[in-house]
This record gives C-alpha cells, structure tokens and sequence, in this order.
C-alpha cells in the first residue's frame, strides 16, 4: 500500500532528524575523547617520560678509577622565548647581568608557560605521586677534555704530588691502613683535599633523580673538573693557557639550549680548591689564577667551592674531603658511637704550623700556648717528616682531644675542622670565614651550638689565656656539643660514589638540595616578579646568614673581619692572590 505524500514527508523529517542528533552525539563523543587523552596521555606522559629519563640516566657505574661521565641529552627542539632578567630575592644566588632589567611591558605581559620555560619542572616538583618530582638532575654530557681527560693525564695535576693514586677508587685514594686501630674497619682513604672535583662527579653518577629530559630539571649540573683544570696550569704558564678550558667551557654550554632556559642560573659546577684560584683580577702574566668565576656566563652558574670568597654571590662553600667515606648507614652510626665513648684526656689540640711570613697570624700565638700548657697536645707541622702528614697520628689526637684549635690557614679555611669534627672533636674557630660565614649548608647558623668562637683579637692584641677560656665551659655544655658535633658527621663526609647510603645525607646531598631549593626560589621569585633592587653582592657574607624569610642585612659584628681593602684584592691579611699562592706553597711543602 503506497503512503500518503504527508506521511512521507513526516518520515523523512524524522528520519532527518534522528541524523543530526547522531551526529551531534557523535561530535560530543568525539570531543571528550580528544579531552580525556589529552588528560591521561599527554599530561600523564610527563611523568611517564621522567621516569623513563630517569631509568636512562647519565650512568648507572662508577668504576674504580676512571669513570667517564655520560648522558644522552636531549635537544628541546625548539627556540624558546627569552626570559625577563630580574634579580632575585637577596640570597647569595648567581646574579643576573645588573643592567638588564624589567621594563614596562614585561610588567604587563601575562606569567605563562611559553614566557618562563621552565614551567613544566615547576610542575614536577608539584606532582606529589612522583618522588623524584622537584629534584631532578640533568648532567651535560660535556666533552672529555673537561673532565676524563685529565684523569688519564694525572701525573700533570700537581707539580709536587702524583696525583694518579689519588684519583683512584672514584677519587677516595687509596684505602688506609689501620695498624693502629685508629680508624674503622671499612671506608677510609688517604684522601686528597683537593679531590672533590672527582668524588662530587662520580657521586652524581648515583643520584637517584637523574634525568635526560633538561625541561624537567630542578637544576643543572656541569662535570668540568675545574680545580684539576687549574692546578695543571698555575705554576710557569701564561694566562691564556691558564684561562683556556674556562673559556672553551662557557663557549660551549652557551650553545647549548639547555643555557638558554635560564641563561644559565640553573646550572652548577664544582671545584676542589679555594676561589682565590679562579679569581685573577688583571691581565698582569704575574697575577694569580684564572678568571673563570670573573667570566660573565660563570657569574649567572653557580660554583661550590672548599672556600668561598665572602664578597662574592656565585660561589658555595662545601666541606672540603674527610678520610672517611662511608658505603652504608651502618658504617656511620657505628663511628658516631665509637666516638661518643672515647676518654678524651686533652682538654684542647692543635696540629699545625706558624706562619712566620704573615706578621696578622696568630699561629704562633697558639703554639707557644699549647707547648707551655699542661692540657694541651700538640702536632708540628713543618718541612719534612711530620706525623701531620699521617691521618692515623692526626685523627688519634683530634679523637683524644674535648676541643681542637682551628685559625686561619693561608687562606681562611683548612680541612683539619672536618678531619677534627669528624673525630667528635669541638672546634674553635678564631675568624668567622673559616666555617661560619663559608658552610652555610651544612653547619647550623647558631655556631654556639657546635664550636667555640674566640676573635683573633683576643689572642692578638690581648694575648688571653686559650686554657682558661675553655675550662671555664661548663662539662655539661661541653658534653652537649660534643654531641652536636657527632650528629653533624653524615653531612659533613662524603659517601663512597660506588655505593649509597640508605636514610643519611652526606655532604653531597645536602649541597645539591641546597641547589635546588636555591634555583627554585630563583623561578618563584621570576614568575611573582620580584625584585631586590637594594641587594649588595658585596655583603653577600651577611645574606647567607640572614633567617628565613628575611630579606635586608645592616652593620653586623663580624663587619671588622670582612672590612675590603681598597683595591678589592681580597682579604685586608693579604691580597687573594697572595693568599692562594701561599696555600700551594704550603701544599708542596707537604708533599716534600
């Protein structure tokens, strides 16, 4: 039976009808399909590839001697936009290029993803599911003449010292003997103090938020063996060999994409040496070291050091290497022990040399107090044989010792505060940039709590009696930091690179966090668009003590120790380049 042509003309009306409805639920469908990929695919993909970057990380080994340090990094693939130069909040941070500042505009300008490029690794370190998230390592994979290289040419490393042995066991040296009972049974090595260049890289090898993928990256860290670099050139060549590698360094990094990011104030390095070496403030052929840390892009990285120059804000100050270089927790707890039950029958100790040279040295001063004192051990230090060349005669007397004399050396600092602290053994310190002003990561600001401060001045110009100020401290008080000192001891050693220790930071995980937590800031500090227009790179002693939290630094006791002479030379005791020199001086007068 044929239809009415109404009927067809409903039927097609519903038919078309029922058309566009499918296609709109289609459309629908469609649209929260594209919505809840790019959701659990995309998004969740960061983390899937952080992961992933992290499983192939720069290296998963560290050899016995030679590591050679890797990564595969991985190009952005495209140019990102520049960010805004602003300084930040007044910490001791690599500053930016002072002359570059926001204009209006910038101000204006919306604070986004494709205008601060490291937005996506401010997100990771949101992302509480992802233990890694926040802390996160990128390595450049830096050609082998900044680094391997001058492992296999170590004989070249020191004019006084084959520094081959050194470098050996992933620069702990070699394992010591403990005929003496001196030490514990694992973990110690004849150390140089100068290997933390070595020791640092090779412990990067095992951190375990490593990562090939640099927009992720809390922060960036460069492998270049900047102190065995110089020490190869110090002594009887020009400064263009001196300056060479430094230059050929930021050069290549610059090129980088990974620079670009933040030009470069994400990105650290490490030197075993004071920064005296790394500070020529001429041309002059006869002027001291090179100008790495003088160099625009070095100013924006930021370096740690053994000693940090007080005026300066883009070098660290991290404890220069112990003897021992513990391989677990077990390792650690069981010298901490040992050391809080040892009879400790010198009231105080000194292992050391005058420095007839330095008229300001108070050197002198300490030893004739020591000699004619009934309480005090001391260790002589001068050419030739000398039990301070031995770590078992030196860790015996700190370990028999309630508290251990710490001046000045040639330059502010000496590794005898750590071999000292290591042995439970309370420091005094007579100058606050031999630990106070330089170990902020890693000591507690209150320095009452762990050492004894008496101004040079005391022993100087008053000639007070270092025996009677330490007796007068109550046994009580002295047991209470004794044991401050002790519980310092994991952040104060650096752990054997080859292994890992299971709960406890040591000196490498504190400077890296420390690190991270500054680059950080840094970005906060961007993307809010804060500012610190008053900040005094001069003073940057004074910021790095400052509480959390607070932001603006006045006269201060100690402004009498870091008074600057006129020429900025460094230190009024002596010019910087006279300090540095004395310091190798001395080094080869050790080793002879």
């Amino acid at each position: 039976m044929r239809k009415r042509p109404d009927q067809m003309e409903k039927g097609a009306a519903a038919k078309n009808q029922n058309s566009r409805l499918c296609c709109l639920a289609s459309l629908s469908a469609f649209f929260w399909f594209l919505l809840l990929y790019f959701h659990f695919v995309v998004l969740s993909g960061d983390d899937t590839n952080a992961n992933s970057s992290r499983k192939n990380s720069y290296n998963n080994h560290v050899d016995l001697d030679h590591s050679t340090l890797s990564t595969t990094p991985v190009s952005v693939g495209y140019e990102p936009p520049p960010i805004h130069q602003v300084q930040a909040s007044p910490r001791k941070i690599g500053l930016p290029d002072p002359d570059v500042r926001r204009s209006d505009a910038d101000t204006d300008t919306p604070r986004a993803e494709n205008i601060f490029p490291f937005m996506r690794a401010m997100r990771a370190s949101e992302n509480k599911s992802d233990p890694c998230g926040g802390r996160y390592i990128y390595v450049h994979d830096l050609p082998s003449r900044f680094n391997e290289d001058m492992l296999k040419e170590c004989k070249s490393l020191s004019l006084w010292t084959n520094m081959c042995k050194f470098t050996t066991n992933a620069g702990l040296g070699p394992p010591l003997e403990n005929a003496e009972g001196v030490f514990s049974n694992t973990g110690w090595y004849a150390t140089n103090q100068f290997a933390v260049d070595v020791i640092f890289g090779n412990r990067m090898k095992q951190y375990e938020c490593l990562t090939n993928d640099s927009s992720i990256a809390a922060a960036v860290f460069v492998p270049f063996y900047a102190g065995f670099d110089i020490a190869r050139y110090l002594w009887g060549y020009n400064i263009s060999m001196r300056d060479a590698a430094s230059l050929d360094l930021v050069h290549w990094l610059m090129k980088r994409p990974e620079w670009s990011t933040m030009n470069g104030r994400d990105h650290f390095l490490v030197a075993g040496r004071i920064t005296w070496d790394f500070r020529r403030l001429s041309e002059e052929e006869s002027d001291w070291g090179n100008k790495l840390l003088f160099l625009p892009a070095a100013k924006n990285m930021s370096m740690l050091v053994v000693e940090s120059s007080p005026w300066n804000a883009n070098d660290f100050g991290i404890p220069y290497p112990t003897y021992f270089h513990p391989a677990k927790d077990a390792d650690v707890f069981m010298w901490q022990d040992r050391m809080r039950q040892l009879d400790r029958k010198w009231l105080f100790s000194f292992a050391g040399a005058p420095r007839p040279g330095n008229p300001k040295s108070i050197r002198g001063q300490l030893i004739d107090q020591c000699r004619r004192s009934n309480v005090c051990k001391l260790l002589e230090c001068d050419f030739g044989e000398s039990k301070c060349h031995s770590p078992s005669s030196i860790m015996q007397m700190f370990q028999s010792s309630l508290f251990c004399l710490q001046p000045q050396g040639d330059s502010y600092t000496r590794r005898s505060a750590f071999d000292s602290m290591l042995a439970g053994c309370i420091p005094v310190f007579f100058h606050p940039g031999s630990a106070y002003t330089q170990y902020t990561w890693h000591l507690p600001k209150n320095y009452t709590k762990y050492s004894v401060f008496i101004p040079e001045d005391d022993i100087r110009k008053r000639n007070i009696s270092i025996e009677e100020r330490l007796s007068q401290i109550p046994p009580e008080q002295v047991k209470i930091m004794r044991e401050e000192v002790i519980s310092l001891i994991p952040r104060l050693v650096y752990a054997d690179p080859r292994s890992k220790l299971e709960t406890l930071k040591d000196a490498f995980d504190v400077a890296v966090q420390a690190v991270i937590d500054k680059v950080t800031n840094l970005r906060k500090d961007i993307i809010e668009g804060r500012t610190d227009d008053n900040f005094i790179e001069e003073n940057s002693w004074k910021y790095a003590l400052l509480p959390e939290g607070e932001h603006e630094v006045g006269p201060h006791e100690w402004d009498p120790f870091f008074s600057k002479p006129k020429d900025g030379s460094g230190d009024s005791n002596d010019s910087s380049a006279e300090v540095a020199k004395n310091s190798w001086k001395n080094e080869r007068r050790n080793q002879s």
